[in-house]
Formats: structure tokens, C-alpha cells, sequence
């Protein structure tokens, strides 16, 4: 285990270094400067502050400067935003985001496994096919389109729910709805699938001949495995759910990372891009290694092995 997760953990690293690396040369690719728009600087001026951020020093000596504040996790400044730091705005935003996206995965999670649990055990009934069709809705509509139907229908027809901002639970609803009906989706087709396999293995007939209740069946023996498809794609879909906040928080006004990083991208804050993209390319490397680990809790059959010499 101590080996695997050392080469986990370099893996992890490299990983990382690649994204830094092709993110920033990339940016820096773009034509221009974050001072191309000030207009009514000087010369001189635009000159000394691409000075004071090192932009007039080489791209590989920039390069080599960022990986150094990297080490000691200083960000740097923001450009448009000198009185703030990078780390800052990741300290204010990133809760917010978290939070949001956090709450979208428990209820697209549950509400998934419920949903398809549901529609295996009643196979080929009304209850299936209700579950189907409104899976393939989930798939089908974008979370952005999904935001502009819950606004009209809920927040203005119907005048239920607030509109936006992020400062109470009735808030948190609409945003948390539109960014969890597609991952429910996958879910709750992902768990009737695997849950209609793992019905007909030998040990659930040896279960039900056992005479056990149906809950048991269900719950101890069936769900345990049937989740193992489901645990596979949960790091890709935290992913998609922590990057669709960007624009679900453009949307409803959230002051969370979206707002910071969809106006770095306008102003071409270098520092603010390149701290958002780390952050969360971090974040998501770690949480599909803890994906890597959940398969062993579930499934005690999946172990490492020491590949023998021949």
C-alpha cells in the first residue's frame, strides 16, 4: 500500500506540473497584455507595471518564477485587483462554490441511487420508464438551459423561489436543482443497469432462498457492488459539477470562484487564471484518487497485488 501510494502521489504531482505548465505558455500565447485596455496610462507607466508583475522578463524566466511561488503556495497578486491577493479571492469564493457544489453532488448522488434502485426493482413498469425518460431529460438539457427554465417558471411565473445571490436556503435551490438534474441522471441510469446484473447473480437467488427480506437483499448484498459503476464516474462527475458553477454562478449571481474566473479570463489576470486553474485542477486530482481508495471499501475482492518475477 505505502508503494502504491507513492507512486500515487507522483503521479498526482506530475499531473499537476502538466496542467501549470500547458496552462500557463497557453495563456501566454493570447496577443496583448492585461494593460493593452489603459488606455489613458502612458507608456512609461504600462511599462513599469509589467515590470512590477514580470511580465517584461522571459516567458521561461516568468515560468520559472511561478513554479518558485508555487512551492510556498503564494499565488501572487491580482492584477485588477492589487489590493488582493490571489489567495484571497480563492478564500472568499471558493467556500461558496465548494458549498454549492458539494450539496449538487449529495442530492444528484442520492436522488440518482434512489431513482435507479427504484426503476430495477420495478423493471419494465411504469415507475422504469418514468425514471428513463426523465434520465434521458437530464442528459439531454444543458445545466445553463435548465437555470433559464427554473427562473421563468419558478422565480417569475410563479414567483416561488428568489431569483439571486447566495445568502439564505431558499437561494440555494434553484442553482443547486439546475446543476444536479444531469449527474442525477447518469446516476440513476448507471444504478438501474447495474443493479438489474447484480440481481441475477447466484448469491442474491442463494439470498432469497435464504429467506431474507427484499430490504436486505437490496441494501446489504445487491447495492454494495451494484455501486461500483456508480463510484467510478463520481470523479468525473465532481469535476463537471465544480467547473458547472462557473456558469450556474454567472447565471444566478453567486459570489463564488465563477465570478472570479470568468472575469480574470476578460481582463486576462494571469495570476487569478493561473491560481483558479491549480486550485481546482488540485482539488479534482485528489478526489479521484479518494475515488481510487472507495473501490477497496466497497469491493474487499479489489486488492494490490505484487506482480511476480518470472
Amino acid at each position: 500500500m505505502g508503494t502504491y501510494l507513492l507512486k500515487r502521489l507522483m503521479a498526482m504531482v506530475i499531473t499537476l506540473w502538466l496542467i501549470v505548465t500547458l496552462t500557463f505558455f497557453l495563456m501566454h500565447a493570447i496577443p496583448g497584455s492585461p494593460f493593452n485596455e489603459e488606455r489613458n496610462t502612458s507608456e512609461m507607466v504600462q511599462k513599469n507595471l509589467e515590470a512590477h508583475y514580470h511580465l517584461d522578463e522571459p516567458l521561461l524566466v516568468q515560468y520559472a518564477l511561478y513554479l518558485k511561488s508555487l512551492v510556498t503556495l503564494d499565488f501572487g497578486p491580482s492584477i485588477t485587483q492589487p489590493s488582493q491577493t490571489v489567495n484571497d479571492l480563492l478564500g472568499r469564493g471558493f467556500p461558496i462554490s465548494f458549498e454549492l457544489g458539494m450539496i449538487t453532488l449529495v442530492i444528484a448522488v442520492l436522488s440518482g441511487i434512489i431513482l435507479g434502485i427504484l426503476a430495477a426493482l420495478r423493471h419494465n413498469r411504469m415507475i422504469d420508464y418514468m425514471a428513463m425518460t426523465f434520465a434521458v431529460l437530464g442528459i439531454s438539457i444543458p445545466n445553463f438551459v435548465m437555470a433559464t427554465m427554473l427562473i421563468q417558471q419558478v422565480a417569475v411565473n410563479w414567483q416561488i423561489l428568489p431569483v439571486a445571490t447566495w445568502t439564505s436556503w431558499k437561494h440555494m435551490i434553484l442553482p443547486t436543482l439546475a446543476l444536479a438534474t444531469g449527474p442525477m441522471a447518469i446516476i440513476a441510469r448507471l444504478t438501474r443497469s447495474s443493479m438489474l446484473e447484480v440481481l441475477t447473480q447466484d448469491y442474491i437467488r442463494t439470498a432469497r432462498a435464504k429467506g431474507l427480506s427484499p430490504f436486505k437483499i437490496v441494501i446489504k448484498h445487491a447495492l454494495r457492488n451494484a455501486l461500483l459503476p456508480v463510484v467510478t464516474v463520481l470523479g468525473t462527475l465532481a469535476a463537471g459539477i465544480l467547473t458547472g458553477t462557473f456558469v450556474i454562478e454567472q447565471i444566478f449571481a453567486i459570489p463564488g470562484m465563477g465570478k472570479y474566473f470568468v472575469e480574470s479570463i476578460n481582463q486576462r489576470d494571469y495570476p487569478v487564471i493561473m491560481g483558479t486553474t491549480v486550485f481546482y485542477s488540485a482539488f479534482l486530482i485528489v478526489m479521484l484518487f479518494l475515488v481510487d481508495l472507495a473501490y477497496g471499501f466497497l469491493d474487499p475482492r479489489i486488492k494490490l497485488h505484487k506482480k511476480e518475477a518470472k
